[in-house]
């Protein structure tokens, strides 16, 4: 079941472009009941796995702008540490509707904006770079991911289209490296205290790694347009019923 879940879940992301974690931890919460605070790390994990298989692809295709991609992690990864922290002491304080209600609203935010971009005009280059203005823009996306494993993606390449020139190859593979970095660092403080399931970790990767070539083979043959409207609209439904479930208890 988990391996199925996770090779599902990689082809969607390679068919799509939205990101692991906006899938993966709602999810692993509503149909495997799995605790929020254990959700995130295993997304975060298993989301750093098939990014690092992936990476290479885009590094060898040089669409990766390693100078950009340095100054977003600069702000991205305290922002991974203070998104964690919060998570922390909420689970600490045993305060599950406010983590279900914030998982909830971030997964409805991620998918709107998805909508977003799936129904914008071509991208207008903007008339000047805005370097300097990188590291404070990956803050919260480094929180959000930190909080609840999602956003590195959608927001991510939001603010490289909007603050660089940077081709769209380079913002689709400097992104994708962003967010690895920012799931390397948020599944290695999970890993450190433990909030995690290793078991279901691994049965997500030995699906995922599969899912991910069968994504990336697949990508000419499926349109991802209606695929990306249609996940889309379904995780606004999940983010729904965390919410839901946050107001209920």
């Amino acid at each position: 079941m988990e391996i199925l879940l996770g090779f599902a879940i990689a082809v969607l992301i390679g068919l799509t472009g939205v990101g692991g974690g906006v899938i993966t931890a709602p999810v692993l919460t509503l149909f495997l009941g799995v605790p929020p605070v254990e959700s995130v790390g295993t997304a975060l994990l298993f989301t750093a796995i098939v990014k690092l298989a992936a990476a290479p692809v885009y590094v060898f295709r040089q669409q990766v702008n390693f100078r950009i991609l340095g100054l977003m992690l600069a702000g991205g990864l305290p922002g991974v540490v203070l998104g964690s922290l919060v998570l922390g002491r909420l689970n600490a304080a045993n305060r599950k509707g406010p983590l279900f209600g914030l998982l909830g609203a971030t997964i409805i935010l991620m998918a709107v904006l998805n909508l977003i971009r799936l129904f914008s005009r071509k991208r207008a280059l903007p008339q000047r770079e805005r370097l300097a203005w990188l590291p404070l823009a990956a803050l919260p996306i480094g929180a959000e991911v930190g909080f609840s494993s999602a956003g590195a993606g959608a927001l991510g390449s939001l603010v490289l289209m909007s603050f660089t020139a940077i081709s769209t190859a380079q913002v689709v593979g400097t992104d994708l490296l962003f967010g690895l970095g920012l799931s390397l660092a948020g599944g290695g403080i999970s890993l450190g205290s433990g909030n995690y399931n290793a078991a279901l970790v691994l049965k997500l990767a030995m699906g995922g790694l599969v899912g991910a070539l069968a994504g990336a083979s697949s990508l000419s043959l499926i349109p991802s347009r209606p695929l990306r409207f249609a996940l889309s609209l379904w995780l606004v439904s999940m983010g729904g019923q965390l919410c839901w479930r946050a107001m209920a208890g």
